[in-house]
């Protein structure tokens, strides 16, 4: 995509006062201006992107594994067996992001086709232990709706069948059992979040790249005023607008600190970044059509948890497995390794502090994975995929993530490992920050922010969110 929108960079419509500015060229920010350039369709909105192109930072399609979180395969999601609360909530909230797209689409704004692909969803353990746990989880999530095609076996030969790789050459004595929901997805984020920005573009609103905001400020008059620079030229510029999401990634925090919002008072960010092997061999991904989750290391974040994925980008099919965690100051990939200090501030010291303090196994973990030799990755490949081949595998950056640190009473601080929508007391400013299941849930989120910070529309957009965001308990595959 390329910023060809013929505006001013003080305007999306020549107006000095826009009604929404949303920063940054991700999944999230993508998903509100499609949202509110459906629902509000005589509203001037911009959005601003640092970049080049959209979709560079997290939401490119190999800077992440591409999965639907459903809450079908993540057993992080679900650290207690007999409470499936939460990946109840991720699949119906999955579900809204499937029935937002499916609206698009009948409105001939999305063709599902360029950016999603189904890939059943599977969950394979070894050991006793562990098969106890998966067995006791498929009999809890069994029984919710939204659970109903999920399978498990024990018997290596359905393995075999559904995974074929992760029996091959496996010591015939080793216990292992497996679920699988055939309604799973493999989602290229980036063609989603393209596909959503050609949504706003078309509806007269604007995408600006090379455009870096540095600040946020709110008159007294209730309009903020956003500071920026084009990085082409060097130029500073101001827009005013009556509403700013900030969709930032990594740099979230950063901005909505410049802005004195109270509510993020306290907070902070951990960076993790992560690291894929990945192989396009097409004799090895021609054997392997799904999305394949374990157990994480103990003392390992959620967020580590090991799969070995299928994924389609743009017409190429290729096999990823991780995460291996790695470790940078940037809070951005393509960001600077001054980032994290410019969110330090002397009241976020000691919750980011007590983290430190109070989580020794992550910090084990963390070390031990930015130790480890290529030999002792790879072997955590062939934990998976027993006669990998070293030779046919490449090691590949993946992007970089902000965990969000909060400030805690009891305990000083929390290290949080989803995602947080941040508004103003006025509703007239939001932010996102943290991590996953965000981009696979952004309609949900969204829907959040629209209640929140735009009450007094509730009844005027109330017939379109209708059909864009309906309600109900359709099962995944609907």
């Amino acid at each position: 995509m390329t910023d060809t929108t013929p505006i001013q960079p003080e305007s999306a419509r020549g107006e000095d006062i826009l009604d929404a500015v949303l920063i940054g060229g991700g999944i999230m920010s993508a998903t509100l201006g499609a949202l509110l350039s459906t629902i509000a369709p005589d509203w001037s909105i911009a959005l601003f992107e640092r970049l080049g192109e959209p979709a560079a930072e997290s939401s490119h399609p190999w800077h992440n594994a591409g999965t639907g979180h459903a809450g079908l395969c993540e057993l992080n999601y679900m650290p207690d067996p007999a409470d499936g609360t939460r990946a109840a909530r991720i699949a119906e909230q999955f579900a809204l992001s499937r029935r937002f797209w499916s609206a698009l689409a009948h409105r001939d704004a999305l063709d599902p086709a360029t950016f999603l692909t189904p890939a059943p969803h599977i969950t394979v353990v070894f050991g006793e232990r562990d098969i106890a746990y998966l067995r006791e989880r498929y009999a809890t999530l069994r029984t919710l709706p939204a659970f109903a095609g999920l399978e498990y076996t024990e018997d290596r030969a359905v393995i075999a069948q559904w995974a074929p790789l992760l029996v091959r050459g496996r010591a015939d004595d080793e216990a292992m059992a497996a679920t699988r929901h055939t309604a799973g997805t493999d989602i290229d984020f980036g063609a989603l979040t393209r596909s959503l920005l050609a949504t706003m573009t078309e509806a007269g609103n604007a995408v600006r790249l090379h455009r870096e905001i540095t600040g946020l400020r709110r008159g007294r008059d209730g309009l903020w005023t956003v500071r920026g620079r084009d990085l082409d030229s060097g130029r500073r510029f101001t827009v005013r607008t009556r509403f700013v999401f900030v969709g930032a990634g990594g740099y979230a925090l950063r901005l909505l600190q410049r802005a004195g919002l109270p509510e993020v008072r306290g907070y902070g960010v951990f960076p993790l970044g992560a690291q894929f092997l990945r192989t396009s061999d097409p004799a090895v991904v021609a054997e392997h059509r799904a999305k394949v989750y374990s157990q994480a290391d103990l003392g390992a974040p959620p967020m580590s948890v090991p799969h070995l994925d299928r994924r389609e980008v743009d017409g190429e099919a290729a096999l990823l497995f991780g995460p291996f965690a790695t470790f940078s100051t940037r809070l951005l990939r393509y960001g600077k390794l001054t980032d994290l200090f410019t969110t330090l501030r002397p009241h976020n010291v000691v919750p980011l502090a007590a983290v430190g303090v109070r989580n020794p196994g992550l910090l084990r973990y963390l070390v031990g994975q930015l130790i480890a030799s290529p030999r002792r990755k790879f072997a955590q490949l062939q934990r998976f995929y027993p006669t990998a081949d070293p030779a046919g595998w490449e090691l590949v950056q993946a992007g970089q993530r902000a965990q969000l640190v909060k400030p805690d009473r009891r305990r000083g601080g929390v290290l949080e490992f989803g995602t947080e929508l941040v508004t103003g007391a006025d509703g007239t400013v939001a932010g996102l920050l943290g991590a996953s299941p965000g981009a696979s849930i952004a309609p949900s989120i969204m829907r959040d922010l629209l209640e929140r910070c735009f009450p007094e529309r509730r009844y005027e957009w109330a017939p379109l969110l209708a059909e864009l965001l309906p309600a109900g308990d359709l099962p995944l595959g609907a």
